[in-house]
């Protein structure tokens, strides 16, 4: 089968977009391949085909790809979209049962299976790590690759052990990410342990985009103001949680913006459960919901095409996150803006979150001290310990500042003292407290027999440890409901027939060395990245502020396009400078 056969036999298409081909023709010829593409450019079929290909040719008809993607939502989205051609694929995240995993593992061991998605915390697992190099893998793809940069907006330390992979599985490698600078995509290549330079990209202009600075000193007036004269579904980003409610509200309590009644927008931010921040997110994209105000934690993996305006009400931290979130608008090649509102006392917020990213080196050390005592974790001990931990409480009982906390957890991970993972979704979790002759003498109501069978049926180690369970599988054994089924397992529980713990948002400490008597933070792991990270903020500053320059070349320049045409639409292309114009 020829990459242009898997093309049309299982998407239906009949010619590749871009680069894409060229990306594919370079994997399929074992070379490691970094590819830079825009967010709907098409990256997914940049491994999907190649790894179809290559299975199909294979004299034994293996063939797996292993893909690394931060995102457990786009996991599910893409194994689902496979699963409908007929492709056989699936995931292992946080939250599944070891029952579950076994079976995954084992299906792409034993089974026809082409494609499985990890998260990049998953590769922290040594057990993990034990029974991938087992698997009949092909390829790898790392999605979101700008994350193993420590030079990119987005760095995740668990992005890392990639590396460790390729020392016992000599396949190639297809990096993939829609933004990255010349020093990021030089890293991405010597992290992954790229053989030789390869990269493949395309110009990341996109002319429908109009790009504009606000200044203000009044930005609830002004954001207000925008949203009334510029019609269509809109993202309104800002720095904190708290902000995005309140932001919400204020539009919601202006009857009339952009013609339409109150009501039109929500907020959205990591902290809401799983289930309310899905349907935040549904009923946006069905434009059920105009405006949602949000944290950075909403957007990625999302491919709503007709957004008409992003809206940034606080200064992001870098460019490329700037570009990264503004370029979800216009995605259908209409029209679209990307406002960045800017007030004087920007500067001195800037200044401050510099202090409060990089606190200084003697209280990341008594954090980490801290939490090893509140965690009762001893001096030499303490490895590969994982603990589920509310971090506001812990600030709470210890008296400490909770943005000092969050950046020292996320300095010592990266120094590799810990593994913190921020507010993790776990599945519901259940224990039969009686065993199997006790069960057999009791009166339960028929659907709670029933199950109970369909509990011992799925989680063979039910009776022994607490496994995680899916209520929705659930259901479907029993022709119900997720809301029946949770219902009658806090029920058994009351009567102490189970230990029922229903779902949570939780976050996690994995100790993967024993506590230390001292930390050492190096300078790539702290004055390094301080540095880039000032660095990151001027530029942010000087766009800002920039009344010379088209703000598209700009952006292009800072990605390494040096000869980026004018937009002819931001507001220095048209003479109007840094003026509130209509």
């Amino acid at each position: 089968m020829t990459a242009q056969e898997a093309l049309h036999t299982y998407f239906g298409y009949e010619h590749f977009r871009s680069v894409q081909e060229e990306v594919i023709e370079s994997v399929l010829a074992g070379k490691d391949t970094l590819a830079l593409l825009p967010t709907g450019g098409g990256k997914s079929l940049c491994f999907q085909i190649p790894t179809l290909v290559m299975a199909s040719n294979d004299s034994e008809g293996e063939g797996l790809c292993l893909v690394v993607t931060p995102l457990i939502a786009l996991m599910k989205d893409q194994v689902s979209n496979l699963r409908s051609r007929g492709i056989l694929a699936t995931a292992i995240y946080t939250g599944m049962s070891h029952e579950e995993q076994r079976v995954a593992f084992d299906n792409c061991l034993y089974g026809p299976y082409r494609f499985l998605y990890v998260s990049p915390e998953r590769l922290e697992s040594e057990a993990f790590l034990k029974r991938v190099v087992q698997l009949p893998i092909c390829m790898i793809a790392v999605d979101e690759a700008h994350c193993i940069s420590q030079w990119g907006y987005d760095f995740r330390p668990s992005y890392l052990r990639i590396s460790a992979i390729r020392d016992y599985i000599d396949v190639p490698i297809l990096a993939l990410t829609a933004t990255a600078t010349p020093a990021v995509v030089e890293d991405i290549q010597t992290q992954l342990g790229f053989r030789a330079p390869n990269v493949y990209r395309t110009s990341f202009a996109r002319d429908n985009l109009h790009y504009v600075v606000r200044e203000t000193e009044d930005k609830p007036e002004q954001l207000l103001h925008i949203l009334s004269r510029v019609p269509g579904t809109a993202i309104v980003y800002v720095r904190n949680r708290k902000k995005a409610r309140e932001l919400s509200e204020l539009i919601n309590q202006h009857s009339t913006v952009s013609g339409e009644q109150s009501s039109v927008s929500d907020y959205y931010h990591a902290g809401l459960p799983a289930t309310e921040r899905n349907a935040k997110q549904e009923a946006w994209k069905e434009g059920q919901t105009r405006v949602i105000v949000c944290t950075n934690a909403f957007g990625m993996g999302i491919d709503k095409p007709d957004v008409r305006l992003v809206i940034h009400y606080d200064m992001p931290d870098s460019i490329e996150a700037y570009f990264q979130e503004a370029g979800r608008a216009g995605r259908d090649g209409a029209p679209a803006w990307c406002v960045l509102l800017h007030s004087k006392r920007d500067a001195a917020v800037l200044k401050q979150r510099v202090g409060n990213t990089y606190p200084p080196a003697e209280e990341v050390e008594r954090v980490y001290q801290l939490l090893c005592d509140y965690l009762t974790i001893g001096l030499g001990s303490g490895r590969d310990a994982r603990f589920a931990i509310d971090v506001e409480q812990f600030c709470t009982d210890m008296h400490l500042s909770f943005l000092t906390t969050y950046a020292s957890l996320q300095l010592l991970t990266t120094a590799g003292y810990i593994s913190y993972s921020d507010e993790q979704d776990l599945q519901p979790r259940v224990l039969i407290t009686m065993d199997k002759e006790e069960l057999y003498q009791l009166n339960e109501s028929p659907y709670q027999e029933r199950l109970l069978s369909a509990l011992m049926r799925r989680y063979t180690g039910i009776f022994t440890d607490p496994q995680f369970i899916h209520l929705t599988r659930l259901a479907e054994d029993m022709g119900s409901t997720e809301y029946a089924v949770n219902s009658s397992l806090i029920a058994l529980s009351k009567q102490h027939i189970i230990r029922y713990i229903p779902a949570q948002r939780v976050s996690m400490v994995h100790f993967p060395v024993a506590r230390q008597g001292k930390v050492e933070l190096s300078a790539r792991v702290y004055a390094d990245r301080k540095t880039q990270f000032e660095r990151n903020l001027k530029a942010m500053e000087e766009y800002a502020e920039n009344d010379h320059y088209c703000r598209s070349q700009l952006l292009l320049g800072y990605f390494g396009e040096e000869d980026a045409p004018l937009c002819g639409m931001c507001d220095v292309c048209l003479g109007k400078g840094k003026v509130n114009s209509e």
